[in-house]
């Protein structure tokens, strides 16, 4: 059965996801700045689609989500404030999420935030401390990434966005449309966020993590510094290392869909049978 997009009413935006049919732990995908939903359909269609309740969503200000009601929304913590309500209205008690780029950091703020996350992978996301010094620890600096504090594309700006997201891999058209669909406030209001410090302090969040943390990324990684990710003191790493998936940059899961979806399912099949020997909690009365 093909995955099923709808809509969802929150206090922050209107939100659209795309869910499959599978009956097993439910996936939360979180897309990163510029894009949306549609990056995940090397995972969304195929049999892990089939096998785990797969829930993709557009952030607000990205792809079919509307803009932001408040501009405040657009941060870590604003986003994963979102996410619950989502969470809550699909009635799910517990979930695995996989957040790439922009959606990483919005996964470990839900990690900090809801006692729903069962277990968490990011790709291209540094968990860092609050403020500038821990954005420049993890984060490679070069004039590409000036593109997350732009407010306003133009269609340069377009096409090296999407160069440095998924390098020289076939890259559909609709996804120029989307970045230029994107908020311009999106960006502008997670980078004043992130530099101030306002969000939580992911490096803290992802080392004490409760549940496991499972590290995937490319190896020519553009955004994060592989050193910086591969050095820190977790304290609950999936499968004890980060991988790290050959001849592939930021976006793993679409330039290299076979090797990364091979992980994804490892890491889906250990967080369900971790899911199934914990009694579940309730939360906020959802059943799920």
């Amino acid at each position: 059965m093909p995955a099923i997009d709808k809509t969802i009413a929150t206090p922050y935006a209107t939100i659209r996801i795309r869910e499959t049919s599978g009956r097993g732990l439910p996936l939360l995908m979180i897309h990163g700045a510029g894009t949306s939903k549609d990056v995940f359909a090397k995972q969304i269609n195929t049999a892990l689609g089939e096998m785990y309740r797969i829930i993709a969503v557009d952030l607000p200000g990205h792809g079919e989500s509307s803009n932001a009601v408040d501009p405040a929304t657009y941060s870590f913590g604003g986003f994963a404030k979102v996410l619950s309500v989502v969470l809550d209205e699909l009635s799910v008690n517990k979930a695995a999420v996989y957040g790439w780029s922009l959606g990483g950091h919005v996964g470990i703020e839900l990690l900090a935030t809801d006692p729903r996350v069962a277990g968490l992978m990011i790709t291209g996301a540094p968990p860092v401390n609050r403020g500038p010094i821990g954005l420049l620890r993890g984060f490679q600096m070069h004039r590409d990434m000036l593109l997350a504090s732009k407010e306003h594309f133009t269609d340069e700006d377009i096409a090296r966005f999407l160069r440095l997201c998924f390098r020289e891999s076939e890259i559909p058209a609709s996804f120029a449309q989307t970045a230029r669909r994107t908020d311009g406030h999106a960006r502008t209001g997670v980078f004043k966020a992130s530099m101030m410090g306002l969000d939580s302090d992911q490096k803290r969040v992802v080392e004490r993590s409760p549940v496991p943390v499972a590290v995937i990324d490319g190896q020519y990684e553009p955004v994060a510094r592989l050193s910086y990710v591969g050095n820190l003191a977790y304290r609950n790493l999936w499968s004890g290392k980060v991988h790290v998936i050959p001849d592939a940059g930021h976006a793993p899961f679409w330039e290299k869909p076979d090797h990364f979806n091979v992980m994804l399912h490892r890491f889906m099949g250990d967080m369900a049978a971790r899911n199934r020997q914990r009694p579940h909690s309730p939360s906020n009365g959802a059943s799920g």
